[in-house]
């Protein structure tokens, strides 16, 4: 969709003037937002996702709780996701398709259990649509788990006024970001 492609190079346009300052500000408060939030605070099992270097960073978030809540992190399948409970950094391998750091160990079998996704994205709007990097990923496993509240991180000049959708995208719960 040309309107999707136009709206990510538009993003990574704006990504590289966004100093780590501004970064690690934004993301401070995005932190904040997200650890005084009722889903946050009521979850027990969460699939994160271990950031890459343009997206709000949960390295130190998920260093941080993954003893206190159980954190899950995804693990590319082919064209899907499993689910693999996060143990460490230690557990962490570098993806075969992205090189995206992943956990090892056993998949999730009982995914009815995830009752909070946080979900990476390109852009967002205020409306709850998310547009991803287009293969699909994250809007296939959350029709997995739809019991789970869904929250995206963003900084905010990935809030846009309108994200293009198609039928099988799904939208957020809530996309927090520092404004």
């Amino acid at each position: 969709m040309f309107e999707k492609k136009e709206l990510r190079k538009k993003i990574r346009l704006l990504k590289k003037d966004f100093s780590k300052e501004d970064a690690a500000y934004q993301e401070e408060l995005i932190y904040k937002k997200l650890i005084d939030s009722i889903d946050f605070k009521n979850a027990k099992n969460i699939l994160f996702y271990w950031s890459m270097n343009d997206e709000v960073s949960t390295h130190d978030f998920i260093l941080s709780y993954y003893k206190i809540k159980h954190i899950y992190l995804p693990v590319i399948k082919g064209d899907d996701l499993e689910i693999v409970l996060f143990s460490g950094e230690d557990c962490l391998v570098p993806g075969a398709k992205y090189g995206i750091p992943e956990p090892t160990g056993e998949p999730l079998k009982d995914e009815s259990i995830i009752d909070l996704v946080i979900v990476p994205g390109v852009a967002f709007d205020n409306s709850g649509n998310r547009m991803g990097r287009g293969a699909g990923y994250y809007d296939r496993i959350l029709k997995r788990v739809p019991q789970a509240k869904r929250l995206a991180l963003a900084f905010d000049f990935q809030m846009v006024t309108k994200v293009p959708v198609e039928p099988h995208d799904i939208k957020m719960d809530k996309i927090i970001h520092p404004k």
